[in-house]
């Protein structure tokens, strides 16, 4: 395998004369860069990539963890990211773990062995201290709401923006009120069940364990929950949903069983994907622009930080 010192001793020239052709340095002369181009044009020698990240101490590469690449909101999440980091000089490297802890254990090695210089989860099924256990490797960014020494996070107020929509359903006069949520236990649906406890116990209404709906994440199970739905006597009057692919399932499905939307169920979604606004769906905002901006920011800085995504209710035609 042909390397530097084979092309210097081709054109005639020292290992460093290469190395600053290679490297477009400013101060070599004409002939002397065409000389080692002939070298490097006849052997078809290419950089040795991996030395060059060795010797600068980075990759420019960042290391993204997502579940699942088929559900809208993870697509237009790295879409988001994937702006962001097209206005620098890094690239980024796309692991799919699907929840198996095994893979994300695999992409914090990554981490560790300084094959990327930085990893971002945009979630997770390991513990938080498995996570901080790495925190001496490398750079972290965490999408979640955690307060870890050496991480950065950016987060979306869950809270708030579940109570906010909670709120919402209570003043067009709805008493009755069901949530749905993905993973029972992530940082984002025990937020969001805190903030559905706290407003049921605020407005004195019960806390039915049949109004809280886990394992919810595609458009197939708001077609699941719809179905569930049209057979129940007793039912809510207002859902609020976890996704815009859920809530489209059981909107669907709900007004093709005949029903009014929202007279006989009002239904909120969340994200604001493209479906939503076809439905005419009320539905809270995600900014997945904005995000991905701020995550790569934080990717870049030397210092760990936090910051918060504010997010908005979009008022439509389903409440």
């Amino acid at each position: 395998m042909t390397n530097i010192h084979d092309i210097a001793k081709m054109a005639g020239v020292s290992a460093t004369t290469v190395s600053r052709v290679l490297n477009h340095h400013p101060h070599v002369n004409e002939e002397t860069v065409k000389a080692v181009q002939r070298a490097i044009d006849e052997t078809g020698y290419t950089k040795n990539i991996h030395a060059v990240h060795l010797k600068k101490g980075r990759t420019n590469l960042i290391g993204i963890v997502v579940p699942f690449m088929d559900q809208i909101y993870f697509s237009q999440l790295v879409d988001g990211i994937a702006r962001a980091v097209s206005k620098t000089d890094c690239h980024l490297l796309i692991i799919q773990t699907q929840y198996i802890e095994e893979k994300e254990l695999e992409a914090l090695e990554l981490l560790k062995t300084k094959q990327i210089d930085c990893l971002i989860f945009c979630s997770r099924s390991v513990q938080v201290d498995v996570i901080q256990s790495y925190s001496q490797s490398g750079k972290m960014v965490v999408l979640e709401d955690i307060q870890v020494e050496g991480i950065s996070c950016t987060y979306m107020n869950h809270y708030d923006s579940f109570y906010a929509g909670l709120a919402f359903l209570y003043a067009n006069g709805h008493k009755r009120i069901s949530i749905c949520l993905n993973r029972e236990n992530s940082t984002s649906s025990l937020q969001r069940k805190k903030a559905f406890a706290d407003f049921l116990n605020a407005h004195q209404l019960p806390f039915l364990d049949e109004d809280v709906v886990t394992d919810c994440l595609y458009l197939e199970d708001g077609i699941n929950l719809a179905n569930q739905l049209i057979q129940s006597a007793a039912r809510p009057t207002a859902f609020l949903v976890t996704n815009d692919q859920v809530a489209a399932g059981l909107y669907t499905t709900l007004v093709r069983a005949g029903w009014n939307v929202p007279k006989d169920l009002a239904i909120i979604g969340f994200d604001n994907q493209s479906i939503s606004k076809a439905l005419d769906m009320t539905t809270v905002q995600i900014p997945f622009n904005k995000i991905g901006e701020q995550l790569i920011k934080q990717a870049l800085e030397s210092e760990a930080t936090r910051h918060e995504i504010k997010l908005e209710l979009i008022k439509r035609g389903t409440v």
